[in-house]
Order: C-alpha cells, then sequence, then structure tokens
C-alpha cells in the first residue's frame, strides 16, 4: 500500500503512489562517473559528476542518519543495506524486531516488505521473457481464459504489460477492500470485471490486484504457481535463501519483524497483514542481505556473479516508461514514470534512477532506489506503518552520492506525504453520533440475506437486541451500531482500514417483508457497495 502501497493497501493518496514509488533503471555506464562523458550518447550525459571518494563518504554516514531518522519517525526496527559495483558494501539492523522486547533487527532479520515487492515481480517476469515462456505484450486471456474486465474489448486485448505497468483502466486499488473481508486471489480477480474502466492504456491507476492478475497469467504460462515460480526464477538463482512470496514461510522464519501500528505517541504490534492474496504486488518477504543481491543484479545491468543473468533486452522494457504515472504540475516539475513493476525517474543531478515503496498501514514502510550510472542501490525496510522513514533515508544517502551534501530535511516532506495512508477511513471519522437521532425501525425488518456480484453475501441477523453483520466467504461478523434513523455503523479490519476506521451502513427500500437494500460504504468507493434482499 498496499496503499503502494498504497503498498496491499488501502487507496493510496495518488501522489503517494506515485512519488514514493521513485524506480528504477538499467542502462549501466562503463565507465566510472565523471570520467569520458562526452563519448557517450548525449542522453547519458549526467549533470553533475561524483567526485571520487563521494560515494564512500556517503556511506560512512549512513549509521548515523539512520539512527537520527528512528529517533525522529519512533520507528521500532529498521535494516538497511547498500551495494556498489555488485557487491554489498554495507546491511546492518537497528533497533528491535519487536517493540518491549530485546530482539535485535540485524541484517539478516526478514521484514515484508509490502509493495516493492511490485518490482521484484516485474524482474521475475523479466526472466519468463528471456525465456520465451511469455512477452510482455501477450494477452492475460490467452493463460486466464476466465479473466474478465468490464469492456469486452479491453478484456480481449489487456497484457501482462499493461497490468504490470497499471494502464488498463482499473481504478486505484480496485478490489483492495475485497480481500480485506476475505476473498481470496481467484475470488477477486474474477470480481474485477465490475469495476468501472478509465480509457485503456492511456490511464495510469495503481492496482495490486490488476498486477497480480498479469502476474497469474505468467504463472500458467509457466505452469507453476506463482510463489514456486518466484523461488525457481529468481530467489533461488540468486541465493535469496530467506525470500519468499508465501506467509507462511514469513510465519515460520525465527528472526523476523513484527509489524506495528502508532497507538497514541508510540507504535504497537497490533495487527499481522496477510497478503497471498495479492502476493505478486506485495507478498514478499526478505531481508536486505537478501534484497541486496537482486539490486547489485539490477545496478550491474542484469548481470550476476559475472553472467548474464536476464538480457538486456528481456529487463530493460521493464525498467522503461510505460505510463505516464506523474504528469507535472508546473512548467519546472520533473515527470514520473511507471515501467513493468518499477519506477522510473530523474534525479536533480540528471541522473535515470529507479525505486519503489511499500506500505502496510498495519505494520511496514520500505524503499529501494538503483542510480545505474553510478552503480550504487540502496534498500531500507523498516518495521512500522508508513512514516516517511525509509523514503527519507534513501533520499539523505542519494543526496550525499550525487551532490556530497543532503539537499533538504527530507523527513518531513515524507511524513507530510504519507499520513493520508494511515488515515481511518469512513465519512464518519470525526463526527459525533445525533444527540437526538431518528428511531430505529423493528430490527426484523433489517435482518436477512442480501447479496452483491461484487460483495458477495452480506448477513444481517439479529443477535438479541442488536444487529451485526457478516460480510465475506467467511462471513466475519461485525456488530452495527445504531447512528441515526435506517443508518448503523461498524467497525471495519484490514489493510485498507487504519485505527479509527467506521464505516456507515445504510438501509433503503422499506416494505412490508422489510428492508430492499442495504449500501456498505467501505465497500462503495466505485458505486459497488449496494447489496439486494435474496
Amino acid at each position: 500500500m498496499h496503499r503502494c502501497a498504497p503498498f496491499a493497501l488501502r487507496q493510496l493518496p495518488r501522489a503517494f503512489a506515485q512519488v514514493l514509488g521513485l524506480c528504477a533503471l538499467f542502462a549501466i555506464q562503463g565507465a566510472q562517473d565523471g570520467l569520458a562523458q562526452e563519448q557517450g550518447p548525449p542522453s547519458e550525459v549526467m549533470g553533475v559528476p561524483i567526485p571520487a571518494g563521494q560515494i564512500d563518504r556517503a556511506i560512512g554516514e549512513l549509521d548515523n542518519l539512520a539512527a537520527e531518522i528512528m529517533r525522529r519517525s519512533g520507528v521500532p526496527g529498521m535494516a538497511v543495506a547498500v551495494v556498489r559495483d555488485g557487491i554489498t558494501v554495507y546491511a546492518k539492523g537497528f533497533g528491535v524486531r519487536k517493540a518491549g522486547t530485546s530482539e535485535a533487527v540485524d541484517a539478516d532479520t526478514v521484514f515484508q516488505i509490502a509493495s516493492l515487492s511490485k518490482s521484484i515481480t516485474g524482474t521475475i517476469v523479466a526472466r519468463q521473457v528471456q525465456a520465451g515462456v511469455i512477452d510482455w505484450d501477450t494477452p492475460v486471456v490467452k493463460h486466464l481464459p476466465w479473466f474478465r474486465l468490464k469492456d469486452p474489448w479491453v478484456t480481449s486485448h489487456v497484457t501482462v504489460g499493461d497490468l504490470l505497468s497499471h494502464r488498463s483502466g482499473l481504478p486505484d486499488h480496485g478490489g483492495d477492500a475485497l480481500e480485506d473481508i476475505g476473498f481470496d486471489r481467484r475470488q477477486v480477480l474474477e470480481r474485477l470485471r465490475f469495476l468501472p474502466l478509465a480509457p485503456f492504456r492511456i490511464s495510469y491507476a495503481y492496482t495490486n490486484f490488476g498486477l497480480t492478475a498479469g502476474a497469474e497469467a505468467v504463472a500458467v504460462a509457466a505452469r507453476k504457481d506463482w510463489a514456486t515460480l518466484s523461488d525457481e526464477a529468481l530467489f533461488k538463482p540468486l541465493g535469496m535463501a530467506s525470500t519468499s512470496m508465501r506467509f507462511s514461510d514469513f510465519e515460520k522464519r525465527a528472526n523476523r519483524a513484527v509489524g506495528h501500528v502508532r497507538v497514541g505517541d508510540r507504535f504497537e504490534p497490533k495487527y499481522q497483514r496477510k497478503p497471498d492474496a495479492q502476493a505478486p504486488a506485495g507478498g514478499v518477504s526478505s531481508s536486505v542481505n537478501d534484497l541486496a543481491r537482486w539490486l547489485a543484479m539490477l545496478t550491474e545491468g542484469g548481470v550476476w556473479n559475472g553472467a548474464q543473468f536476464i538480457e538486456t533486452k528481456a529487463l530493460l522494457p521493464a525498467m522503461s516508461p510505460q505510463a505516464f504515472s506523474a504528469p507535472p504540475a508546473t512548467f519546472t516539475a520533473r515527470s514520473g514514470f511507471y515501467g513493468y513493476g518499477f519506477n522510473v525517474s530523474v534525479t536533480p543531478a540528471g541522473r535515470t534512477s529507479f525505486s519503489h515503496s511499500g506500505a502496510f498501514a498495519m505494520g511496514a514502510g520500505t524503499n529501494f532506489l538503483i542510480l545505474p550510472s553510478a552503480r550504487v542501490g540502496i534498500v531500507v525496510l523498516t518495521n512500522a506503518q508508513p512514516t516517511g522513514a525509509a523514503e527519507a533515508l534513501v533520499a539523505q544517502f542519494i543526496d550525499l552520492v550525487q551532490f556530497g551534501k543532503i539537499e533538504r530535511d527530507w523527513y518531513p516532506a515524507y511524513n507530510r506525504l504519507v499520513a493520508p495512508t494511515n488515515a481511518p477511513f469512513g465519512s464518519l471519522v470525526g463526527k459525533l453520533r445525533p444527540k437526538n437521532p431518528a428511531p430505529a425501525a423493528s430490527l426484523a425488518q433489517y435482518a436477512g440475506r442480501y447479496a452483491s456480484n461484487y460483495g458477495g453475501e452480506a448477513q444481517v441477523v439479529r443477535l438479541g437486541d442488536r444487529l451485526a453483520l457478516r460480510l465475506g466467504p467467511r462471513q466475519t461478523e461485525y456488530p452495527l451500531t445504531h447512528w441515526d434513523g435506517d443508518t448503523f455503523t461498524f467497525t471495519p479490519s484490514g489493510e485498507n482500514a487504519p485505527n479509527g476506521s467506521i464505516s456507515l451502513v445504510t438501509f433503503d427500500g422499506k416494505g412490508k417483508s422489510g428492508f430492499r437494500d442495504l449500501t456498505i460504504e467501505y465497500l462503495n468507493g466505485q458505486g459497488l457497495g449496494t447489496f439486494r434482499r435474496k
């Protein structure tokens, strides 16, 4: 999220999904920076050369920078790794894996990395493109004949690349709330056909389940499940022994970081995010030691251990602009782009960068960025809901690499940017119940079974003198509280419902046999939250 994103994430503000996901490149300069630039093509000339020793000094500042960011943000634990010239040159942990314990974070501590998973997925798909299993332009329905979007023409034409670059027309974070109420991957993907579509291939909207659908098509083409394909195509060949797409693997790790959310003025381990339903978009768990291996391969143009691990023709499209993700708001602003799982940007120094952030409102904040022209990459993982800490530390380090000094105070800038990610959901948040609410009808008139193509079945049951709402495949029960007249509220739970969230439930169409419709605000983001009595 996430909401890079979200982030399995709740609906991230567009600025967060675009700006925090800065992203990855691929063309590597053969000469050391600042040397023989005039011999290369104009597009590879950097505006600011990096003097000898400047990168070493930047690395030397990381201990102090990390400690200061942790102090300011209050995050319980953090891990940081830097790669340079294809080698891990820095890998350390800070703080604790769980607040209130002495279990220290180290470079092998496994974190949930949230939407940073999307760049991992883009890399895995690139390997399948290289193997001839799939192509970026392969229609998804070729391998998922059951997959449908609202427009039949778009259904037949949408490709793996369209879904990995968020240009299918699906709405921002479409389908995420269905995961929160218990729908599995296939069930959510089947319901994407009910979502409204923006213009195909000229619209950008960040979608976890859109990207997941593209990855599923690749897995079917490879005749493997997605988690197994990930192991065989990337994690095992690179020696990423602590990395997985399965939540069950993360749960078994002895050295794992626990997610935290802010409660008052401190972080507490209150929730556990289980992102298997959208694993290609947000389900990877890994350590900075493992991720450094992946970053090293990327910064070296797909080379690992002296051999070409991914060919340029397969990897370069993933790390090239495929969608216009951040149109400039002013004449002086730089634009942002999205590749296939990677954000693509240009730094103030004129260097192409690739990066992505990850955010779980339930307790994860992550970021990586690589500068291929400098053959440098950094990854930062934290075990707390997004605060901007990971992004700020990355920005400070990249400033030191490029300019030899930190250009601005990045933490408050990113902290403000991610704040909406942690905001409670609901139109009634912060509002007081009416002093003299209109009375409700008899409870029996609300009780009954309701259904929606998008949301499945909803039951309203009478439990003595109160009502409860049951939602999703497991019919999870939520107590209903009367608000006013025929409106009630409940407290949703999940990645898209941070602390303090409130969902309105409105009953309409009163008749002799009870109410005809109920509308659940939490599921009504695209106008699909109305359920009709069965």
